[in-house]
Parts: structure tokens; C-alpha cells; sequence
């Protein structure tokens, strides 16, 4: 890196990512973003090296100036993405920066946090990840063409220590780690998953309970998206997957594979995503007051977990960059978009 900033990594736990910090000592998000704006292409460069996360501390005044995450999140690419243009909610849209969307348990957001997986620990006394056991995981917005690159996700007010985490699995390392056997079937050429939007009951839960889906409009419809993703970067090659709430499970969950959430297309994702998602491709993040996570979801997915929504408030603030999806998709008008 240049001598603006330093980054130390892996993060904690993890075989991945780097925590950045100012080379002179300054602290504060004014600092911070002042300092990476004089060197536009510093922290991108590291968030590739760091194979995807890049964790910042102490950017506590965003609260009060969210301006400053809008100025952070244009160094990840050329459009920080407007919630009000996008299908969201609006109740989830920040009043005054329309690209903040709000993720938070309060009103008016009102977003209950995610159950409890049962038994609440892994075998090893840890933190569940691996699916099946943690469900959840996705990458964001995988449903439109094309998909985002970069998320910023700001702790304005965390959940409580050892709740509400975000976990994160590295789909490059996940890749490159892939058994003869799983690699030969995920790399039949044109492999593509079949994602769809949340809350368009598409989902295996609906599926498993017969329930059918509504009519789509066009521009909701479930898009292909290739199941792995050379990175438009570095190139590597990543796995590129969402699971049950994310994919089309009527039509998919791979396209030209048997459908449904019985067929052979649910046997290749179950073993897929219980692959990307073991431990050793994982991190868990614990959040404080003031962190801002900065991931590629070009290769990474995430998932939530569990805080006790009914004690506790937490706000979250994200913002989506888009801009560089790679050769896969150039030239393709954005799927969400209803047509003129």
C-alpha cells in the first residue's frame, strides 16, 4: 500500500481480510475519508488484496455527517446505488441520503432479526456457519442484472456483544479448495443459479410447502447469474451462490437442471453451499460502535444472526456501489429498471 494507509490482516478467526488504519495516527471518519480521497485507489487496491472484507474502526462521526459514507463509498466504484430507485421499501430508506439503506429492528424499519439456529453452537463450541445449519447466506442483490460489486455496511448502533454478528464466506478460497469431484460439476460451462428476489415467495420454504408463487413483472423477474465469477480484478475465480431465500426454487435453482426443492438441482447447491460455507473459509464479525465493513460481493457472501430484537435496538446503515461486474455482463441494460 502507499503510505497513507497500513492494513493488518487476516482478520480474527479468519483466513481473509485486513483491518486498515491511517499511517499517521489520525482517527475519525473526516480523516479517514479525507485522507483515502487523496488517494482514490489505495483502499481498492487493498480490499482486492485482502481477498475481499476490509474492516475501518472508529468512524463513529458518520452518525452525525452521513455524508461522509457517500464520499467513502464512491472510492469502490461509480455509482452508489439510490434506494428509491431499486424496488426497496421505502420505509428502509434513509430520509435525507436516499443511497442509506437502514437495517434495523426500530421502526420504521421494523426488520426482525434472524432466528436462532438449533442447537445455537457448532460442534466446536463456536458460532454456527456452515450450512445447513446457519441459513441466510447470500450476496447481495444477486437477483438483478448487473449485480452489484461493493457493499459498506456502518454500525451506528450495534447489537450486543456475541449477537447480531455478520459472517462472511470467502468464495475464491472456497474455489480453489474444491474436492475433483464437486469442481467437476460446478464447472460444466455455463452453469448458471437461478436467483430470485426476497419476498417474491420463491423461496425453498415456499416451495417445500406448495404455496405458488405471485406473477412477476419483468423487471422482478429471477435472473442467471454464472455460479462462478472470475473477478473482473484480480481474476480469480470465485463460487457465486445464494440458498434458501435467494433463489428461485420453482424454476431453479439452476437453470437447465431439475427444479424444485426436491430435485437435482437442490442436491448440487446443498453441496455446494455446504462446501463455500465451512469454517475455514469463514469470518465472524463482531461489530462495535463506529465499525464500517467494506466487502466485494463479486466473492464474498454474508449472513446475519441472531440478537434479541425485543431488548435491544440496533441501526445499521449500507450503502451498494456499482460499476465494475465484469466482462460476463457488459453492455446489459439494469434488469430492474421497468421497461419505458
Amino acid at each position: 500500500m502507499s503510505t497513507k494507509f497500513e492494513a493488518t490482516g487476516p482478520l480474527p478467526g479468519a483466513a481473509f481480510g485486513a483491518t486498515v488504519r491511517l499511517r499517521d495516527g489520525g482517527q475519525g471518519a473526516a480523516a479517514v475519508v479525507a485522507a483515502a480521497e487523496t488517494a482514490p485507489d489505495e483502499l481498492a487496491a487493498a480490499l482486492a488484496e485482502a481477498k475481499g472484507i476490509l474492516l475501518v474502526q472508529g468512524l463513529n462521526d458518520i452518525a452525525d455527517d452521513p455524508d461522509l459514507l457517500i464520499r467513502f463509498s464512491r472510492l469502490f466504484g461509480p455509482e452508489v446505488e439510490d434506494y428509491r430507485h431499486n424496488l426497496t421499501d421505502l420505509k428502509s430508506v434513509h430520509v435525507s441520503v436516499p443511497q442509506i439503506l437502514l437495517v434495523s429492528n426500530m421502526p420504521p424499519v421494523s426488520k426482525a432479526p434472524p432466528k436462532r439456529p438449533e442447537p445455537p453452537l457448532a460442534a466446536d463450541g463456536l458460532i454456527p456457519v456452515q450450512y445447513p445449519h446457519r441459513k441466510g447466506w447470500h450476496t447481495d442483490q444477486s437477483y438483478r442484472r448487473p449485480p452489484p460489486d461493493i457493499s459498506l455496511f456502518y454500525a451506528v448502533t450495534p447489537a450486543a456483544r456475541d449477537t447480531g454478528q455478520t459472517l462472511f464466506a470467502n468464495g475464491i478460497l472456497a474455489y480453489e479448495a474444491l474436492p475433483a469431484q464437486l469442481k467437476a460439476k460446478v464447472e460444466v460451462e455455463g452453469l448458471l443459479g437461478l436467483h430470485a428476489q426476497p419476498g417474491s415467495g420463491r423461496g425453498r420454504e415456499a416451495a417445500l410447502a406448495g404455496r405458488p408463487p405471485r406473477a412477476f413483472a419483468p423487471h422482478e423477474r429471477s435472473q442467471p447469474q454464472p455460479v462462478v465469477r472470475a473477478h473482473p480484478v484480480t481474476g480469480e475465480r470465485a463460487l457465486y451462490l445464494c440458498e434458501w431465500g435467494q433463489m428461485d426454487w420453482f424454476e431453479g435453482p439452476f437453470v437447465g437442471m431439475e427444479p424444485g426443492p426436491h430435485g437435482a438441482g437442490a442436491a448440487l447447491l446443498d453441496e455446494i453451499m455446504a462446501h463455500l460455507t465451512e469454517r475455514r473459509f469463514c469470518y465472524a464479525h463482531e461489530w462495535t460502535q463506529g465499525d464500517v465493513l467494506i466487502w466485494d460481493n463479486r466473492c464474498l457472501i454474508h449472513a446475519a444472526t441472531w440478537f434479541d430484537g425485543e431488548k435491544e435496538q440496533r441501526l445499521m446503515w449500507r450503502t451498494t456501489v456499482h460499476g465494475n461486474p465484469g466482462a460476463h455482463y457488459v453492455g446489459e441494460a439494469k434488469s430492474w429498471i421497468p421497461a419505458a
